[in-house]
């Protein structure tokens, strides 16, 4: 029986990583330039004396995703009312790519 990879999350971006059982650490970053800025943010946070529980954020930034977060709570509201109303799998179907249509920018956003 052989053992699949175990997938893991990336500690800086949170892009999937595929870690393959054996030997060694397993693997933290998905790439090096993740690693750089773990790195330089670890740096930058002591230098100003915050946790690493704690995080500095722009204005623009949480903006932009409060103004996501919103669209994807209308969307999950419009489509539970469409569930209740929906007359067949044509209806469901509509109502989940509108739902799937609403979630992909939060989740693009995610993997930038």
């Amino acid at each position: 029986m052989t053992k699949l990879p175990v997938t893991r999350r990336c500690r800086w971006c949170g892009r999937p990583i595929e870690v393959p059982p054996g030997p060694g650490r397993p693997r933290e970053f998905c790439k090096a330039s993740c690693r750089q800025a773990d790195y330089v943010a670890r740096q930058r946070s002591a230098e100003s004396g915050i946790s690493d529980a704690e995080l500095i954020v722009t204005r623009a930034a949480l903006d932009d995703l409060r103004d996501r977060l919103y669209v994807l709570e209308a969307a999950v509201q419009d489509v539970e009312r469409d569930i209740d109303a929906a007359a067949g799998e044509q209806d469901l179907r509509d109502a989940l790519a509108w739902l799937l249509e609403a979630a992909r920018p939060l989740v693009a956003s995610n993997l930038t």
